[in-house]
């Protein structure tokens, strides 16, 4: 019989009682950081609180003084935190006036920089001075700036930027976005931080002349540098949850945690030599990467978890966890409103707590040390699920076994990577260390790659609290099932395997429902479908099995989903009507099965990159102009917009290709992209829009900048509104929704009505909504 120490009892009691104070700094970081007017008010009352039960517990009984002691710690780290954000928000605000202007700003790059995916190179600043260009006054405050991609932009390098400045909504981080049209490195980085930039710099250097893949993935895993990793395999790691190894996230620093505690006990050294060592390893890893704020948070919250598992006090750990928490939150209250704060102290929390437990339910089945492989990514997994579910459409159902097979390799591409980093005066070295890491890299991309593409790999979920409370039930039963005798309260593990098995069933009928056999509930007779991709365009016409897409909606998820609803397999032609990327973030879903692109005008870099990744998959391009003529199936489309070579709308909305595809059994359609008021008038004289047509996709998702007059030539049946619900626009606008009144057409929305489907039987129009319209 094994009995508790009651020393340790009490130790582990006060640790867990140290979690109010975490939870008090980040609910009083969330009211001040959304209400920065309150933050005064909030201070105030911390403050008070905490001296009226002071007074009171100086004559109370030790048992309750102990309680109110913690009281008022609570209230005195909130109180820290209210003044922080009272402090700044004086400083913040001076920078925010300078929203939508054109500015010239200098300040300190605080950040590492990444590549966007509008091809700008965004990093943050800390600002130094702001105002109209050529006359920069003093300011501080932080900022979100975008560049041109260029050298020399490396953290604490001296910037001076112009461009159209944004201010950005309450709770986030940064005061103002700046989108920079030129930018200038005044002053390079300069001592421990510049020795940092040169590793890394020849690291990457030396990472990219290896070949693909694995090339442009090494730099990330082993210093969060993922300038070199393409579009393709971003949202690959991203579909199959592995993104969190090239985001210098905590998973990286426990790596580099644990691999210096183990070689240091591997040379027989004492626990405290082991704890200092891979401290002093930890601080030279965030030096190296760049110590912004999100690489301190994450080292931080990994550091103290892996010490707590390493000196077998995880009691302790998760006390020290929620000090750090409270700590960070003290000096950067803005964190709070964060996923990526959130997420790491969750994750740390259950590899503390959870994955114990679990190992020790997994041994049941399976060796110790593979049921602690299997355990760790497991309890991050549960945790992180919920908060996921907040802000994410997504949810990935490839990501615990694309982390169990990426395990063994992610911590040796990530030390020997280091290493090469590290050894870069010594270039046959390096040279040995790089090629030596880029085997575990390649395997971590080809693992990314095939899981992402399995069927199902992500499923698309709406963000919010009830998905959040959904996915934490399911984590929850996951959980007591594995868990096994540990979870002595009786029913439950019964009660957990009922729920999780109902769970599976429904989920299970729901895969085949929207896979496998989803095109056999849609109706065979379908020619023009909308897509519900959200606040984006992605329609389809349909004419003898070849199949025309217009625009590709936000993001390749929901596409996929509805192609595969309609069981389209290929796209004969593809029509990006503009290269926003609510019409042409979901490319991915159709690389490499699209036969021909017709395309609008090229604005940016990026627009370019989106068609040579669909000319790598086979497809050909032209650009669009007024005039053009083609057939699809039995049916004929002709182009109507924009004129060639245009000069009074070159890019851009107004630049959209309009055009109309009809007959052989297809209803006559018109989809007019994005253009507004003035371009529609200029199309409506031109003659080349010739009612009455029976469908028409209503221009830039039903804003109020519409011409009447166009809408009345049009003389459409069915007024078609692509739009996302709840989105931030008010799309549709009553302006719009009335020129469906005005001119007696039937107006169809994705948002209410989901997926629109539209064919013709016998000579009528016949319209089916996968929902009821509210």
């Amino acid at each position: 019989m094994v009995r508790a120490h009651p020393g340790s009892v009490r130790g582990a009691a006060r640790d867990v009682r140290l979690l109010p104070v975490a939870c008090g700094a980040w609910a009083v970081a969330l009211v001040c950081v959304f209400v920065p007017s309150a933050s005064g008010w909030v201070a105030g009352g911390c403050v008070l609180g905490a001296v009226v039960v002071a007074g009171v517990v100086a004559r109370c009984r030790l048992r309750v003084a102990t309680v109110g002691g913690l009281v008022v710690v609570v209230l005195a780290v909130g109180a820290a935190v209210a003044f922080t954000v009272l402090s700044e928000s004086v400083h913040r605000d001076a920078a925010r006036e300078w929203d939508g202007r054109v500015v010239e700003a200098v300040g300190e790059v605080s950040s590492s920089a990444s590549v966007g995916r509008d091809g700008r190179l965004w990093m943050d600043v800390q600002l130094r001075g702001i105002g109209p260009p050529g006359a920069v006054r003093a300011a501080s405050a932080p900022m979100r700036v975008g560049v041109d991609p260029a050298e020399g932009f490396d953290l604490g390098a001296v910037v001076r930027v112009t461009g159209e400045a944004a201010a950005t909504e309450a709770g986030e981080r940064a005061a103002l976005v700046l989108f920079a049209s030129t930018a200038s490195v005044e002053q390079e980085s300069s001592g421990v931080f510049a020795v940092a930039a040169g590793l890394r710099h020849q690291f990457i250097e030396r990472s990219t002349r290896l070949p693909e893949p694995g090339a442009g993935l090494l730099p990330g895993l082993a210093v969060g540098d993922t300038r070199a990793v393409d579009t393709e395999l971003n949202d690959a790691m991203r579909i199959s949850g592995l993104s969190h190894l090239t985001a210098v996230s905590g998973a990286n620093c426990a790596i580099v945690v644990g691999a210096v505690f183990w070689l240091a006990a591997l040379c027989g050294a004492g626990r405290g030599t082991r704890i200092l060592l891979a401290a002093v390893a930890l601080a030279g890893f965030v030096i190296l990467v760049t110590p912004e704020p999100s690489v301190i948070r994450a080292a931080v919250m990994a550091g103290v978890a892996m010490l707590a598992i390493l000196t077998g006090r995880p009691s302790a750990g998760a006390g020290m966890l929620a000090l750090s928490a409270a700590g960070i939150l003290v000096v950067d209250p803005w964190l709070a409103s964060t996923p990526g704060f959130a997420l790491s102290v969750v994750a740390s929390g259950a590899l503390i707590l959870l994955a114990p437990v679990l190992s020790r339910g997994l041994e049941r089945w399976m060796p110790r040390p593979l049921a602690l492989s299997i355990a760790v990514p497991l309890a991050a997994q549960l945790a992180c699920g919920p908060i996921i579910a907040l802000f994410a459409e997504q949810q990935s159902l490839v990501g615990l076994a694309a982390n169990l097979l990426a395990a063994p390799a992610a911590p040796v591409a990530t030390v020997i990577g280091l290493l090469a980093c590290l050894s870069a005066p010594l270039p046959m070295l390096a040279d040995l260390l790089a090629a030596s890491a880029w085997l575990p890299a390649s395997w971590i991309a080809a693992t990314a790659d095939v899981t992402s593409r399995m069927p199902f790999a992500e499923v698309a979920v709406p963000p919010g609290i009830l998905s959040a409370a959904v996915v934490a039930g399911v984590s929850g039963c996951i959980a007591i099932v594995l868990a096994g005798e540990r979870v002595r309260i009786p029913g439950v593990r019964a009660t957990a395997s009922i729920l999780l098995a109902g769970g599976v069933a429904v989920a299970g009928a729901q895969v085949l429902l929207t896979g496998p056999i989803a095109h056999m509930t849609t109706p065979a007779g379908w020619s023009v479908a909308a897509c519900d991709v959200g606040q984006g365009d992605a329609l389809l016409v349909r004419s003898e099995q070849q199949v025309a897409l217009i625009d590709t909606g936000p993001e390749p998820a929901s596409l996929a989903a509805c192609l595969r609803s309609l069981g389209v397999a290929r796209t004969d032609l593809l029509v990006l009507t503009h290269f926003d990327l609510d019409h042409v973030g979901g490319v991915d879903a159709v690389q490499g099965r699209v036969g021909a692109v017709l395309h609008g005008p090229v604005a940016e870099p990026a627009d370019l990159r989106t068609l040579d990744r669909l000319r790598g998959g086979g497809a050909t391009m032209t650009q669009a102009s007024a005039g053009m003529r083609g057939d699809l199936g039995a049916a004929a489309w002709k182009v109507l917009w924009p004129e060639r070579e245009s000069r009074a709308f070159p890019t851009g909305n107004d630049a959209s290709v309009v055009i109309e595809i009809g007959g052989a059994g297809v209803p006559r359609s018109l989809f007019l992209g994005d253009l507004s008021a003035e371009p529609q008038g200029m199309l409506r004289r031109s003659g080349r829009v010739r009612g009455p047509y029976e469908i028409v996709k209503v221009a830039h998702h039903g804003s109020a900048d519409q011409d009447p007059s166009l809408y009345e030539q049009i003389d459409a049946a069915v007024m078609v509104f692509s739009v996302g619900l709840d989105n931030d626009y008010g799309h549709p606008r009553t302006e719009a929704l009335g020129l469906a009144g005005v001119n007696g057409a039937r107006a169809l929305r994705t948002d209410f009505e989901g997926r629109l489907l539209l064919g013709t039987h016998e000579g009528v129009l016949e319209v089916w909504t996968e929902r009821r319209p509210p």
